[in-house]
């Protein structure tokens, strides 16, 4: 077989598929927008909860809307029964992402409005997915190692509560603080792939769970968001300040990524880093545990300054790179970086379902139906002649 490749072809670069009214980014300037809001102020002032609201609902909540929007959001972190019985029939080497994925699925069972694909259900349905991912994480983890699960408390905020049902009691204000910003900065980031298959999902007028069970599994990839938990791990293997500009210099001659650096969009370092930086270094100043902290520091001016020497350009640093960091420093497993990730992007997920199924930003709703450039030649140019399979060679 011969082929000739497109090299314009390939991941969809560059090539816009829709509009949209939730998420605007500047990859020149390093700017990224939330519903006209920029992520940094969000970071600065608002919470998870505010955040969503906006995501969802287009605008900033009243005291009164987002107190009844957090009561109802935290009612939904009341997991049904069912949902957590059939995650106890996995076997605890499972994916936490796999079965995240699994759980979301499975709650379409126990939707008691799922065949009404009204606005009203749809949204419903989306805040009871946010809601919902923060016991099923938590409550996996917990399964996998043997220990008691622990319900939620609705009484506290959405990562308040989290890192209370992950480790059975309550972190210091400052780390529930650090950790609300952090499910603020990854709320949202446009047509990433993991959104891009949400949206693609929905043009099927497939349901909310289905597509964000997809979400989930794009999500789960390395190259996604998959690429926080490869941080950590690059950065274990690295082990000391001391091999760091070599590792570094190796990896790139081979060719080789290196993980939490270089974007699909930003041609500068992503905003989001100036929140997670120094959040990182604040809490290894707090904590008293900087070996982290300084590697990545380190293992970041190696690259860049290598990058520069042996490739002639500048590389920008992603947000995975710094919030393996944090992670680490809150006490939350590595293999958990990432479902904590698809806790805060459900909020972004669920806003660009809405966006898709109801046409928000467009004239109607559309099936994605992409082209594609055939470039196979198996007999030439002419179509192949079938034979028989007794007249095979």
């Amino acid at each position: 077989m011969e082929c000739i490749t497109n090299i314009k072809n390939i991941g969809l670069r560059d090539i816009p598929v829709a509009d949209t009214l939730i998420c605007g980014i500047d990859p020149k300037r390093g700017v990224l927008i939330y519903r006209g809001f920029d992520v940094l102020d969000l970071a600065s002032h608002s919470t998870y909860e505010e955040t969503a609201f906006l995501l969802l609902k287009a605008r900033l909540p009243s005291a009164e809307e987002l107190a009844s929007f957090s009561s109802r959001l935290a009612s939904f972190r009341s997991v049904p029964e069912a949902v957590l019985r059939s995650m106890r029939l996995r076997p605890t080497t499972a994916s936490p992402m796999d079965v995240l994925q699994g759980a979301v699925a499975f709650m379409a069972d126990y939707d008691p409005d799922i065949r009404d694909e009204s606005r009203d259900a749809e949204l419903e349905r989306g805040m009871r997915i946010v809601g919902a991912l923060p016991t099923i994480v938590a409550a996996w983890d917990r399964m996998r190692k043997g220990l008691a699960v622990i319900p939620p408390e609705p009484t506290l905020g959405h990562a308040a509560d989290f890192l209370r049902m992950l480790n059975g009691g309550r972190a210091d204000a400052q780390t529930e603080r650090d950790l609300d910003v952090c499910l603020i900065l990854h709320a949202e980031h446009s047509f990433n792939a993991s959104t891009f298959t949400a949206r693609a999902v929905a043009s099927t007028r497939s349901h909310m769970y289905g597509a964000v069970a997809a979400a989930v599994a794009s999500l789960a990839g390395e190259l996604h968001g998959g690429a926080n938990t490869r941080v950590m791990q690059m950065l274990e293997d690295i082990g000391s300040q001391e091999r760091a500009g070599q590792w570094v210099e190796q990896r790139l001659r081979d060719g080789k990524k290196i993980m939490g650096l270089g974007h699909a969009v930003y041609e500068v370092d992503d905003p989001r880093t100036r929140i997670l930086a120094p959040m990182a270094e604040a809490i290894a100043a707090r904590t008293g545990e900087r070996r982290w902290y300084e590697l990545a520091r380190r293992v970041e001016r190696e690259a860049k300054e290598a990058f520069v020497r042996l490739k002639g350009k500048s590389i920008p640093t992603n947000v995975d790179f710094y919030s393996a960091v944090v992670y680490r420093a809150m006490g939350i497993p590595t293999e958990l970086f990432t479902p904590v990730f698809a806790m805060a992007r459900s909020a972004g997920w669920v806003a660009h379902i809405m966006e898709e199924k109801f046409a928000e930003a467009q004239d109607k709703p559309v099936l994605y139906r992409p082209q594609a450039d055939y470039i196979g030649s198996y007999c030439g140019p002419d179509k192949c002649e079938y034979a028989p399979l007794q007249e095979r060679r």
